[in-house]
């Protein structure tokens, strides 16, 4: 089977949404820049990320900021997102089960999917909201491979964080290092191999050939 992540690998989201989440921090009177938003915080559940953000600047965000954030960055995926070039070619060519396993709350990942018309190639989408702990726990990937009903060394993950890297390192399975997101910086590859990644694609066109080269068919 092969997992998939959402943000940053079928969509070319963490821009957007960094963008985003940076606005509403700076109006919550916290000054965190984009860039290092994606650099630091790439890959977790917001309910994670902005805890984090909490304990660093020691200052409490507002009661319904993660849901402000939310309904915002859905707006804006909307009017703006695009899917990750050669998605939809991978997704057909690709053989076997597939799912779509994302830090992302359920709305999220559902306006992603729907905007940039890749829904039609997941019957299942699993969101960490679902699990105790999110990326860099195995929970989420875990959850996803028994719901469906895979044994764990079974599957690959394609990811294009650390924090999800170590999660799949961690559940047992195989991970994809994906650095073909316009938000991916030079240092992304060495990152994501540090983190267990086994392979390291740039293109989608060439996901098929990897998954091929790791699990033989």
């Amino acid at each position: 089977m092969i997992i998939f992540d959402c943000n940053g690998v079928l969509v070319d989201s963490e821009q957007i949404a960094a963008e985003v989440a940076a606005g509403e921090l700076a109006r919550a009177g916290i000054a965190v820049t984009p860039e290092v938003m994606i650099r630091y915080l790439s890959g977790r559940r917001p309910a994670d990320m902005f805890a984090m953000i909490e304990s660093l600047s020691e200052r409490k965000l507002p009661a319904n900021f993660g849901a402000t954030v939310a309904a915002a960055t859905v707006k804006r995926l909307r009017a703006d997102l695009r899917a990750i070039p050669h998605a939809g070619y991978a997704l057909t060519w690709l053989r076997g089960p597939k799912c779509v396993a994302s830090s992302s709350p359920p709305e999220r990942i559902r306006a992603s999917l729907e905007t940039t018309a890749l829904a039609r190639f997941f019957k299942f989408v699993f969101s960490a909201s679902d699990v105790p702990n999110g990326k860099p726990a195995p929970d989420l990937f875990l959850h996803a491979a028994a719901r469906m009903g895979v044994h764990p060394a079974d599957c690959i993950v394609v990811e294009d964080s650390s924090a999800g890297v170590t999660a799949a390192t961690a559940a047992g399975m195989t991970a994809i290092g994906f650095v073909g997101a316009s938000h991916a910086g030079f240092q992304l590859g060495e990152e994501l191999k540090s983190a267990g990644a086994r392979m390291i694609v740039a293109d989608l066109r060439h996901l098929k050939s990897a998954v091929v080269a790791l699990r033989g068919w």
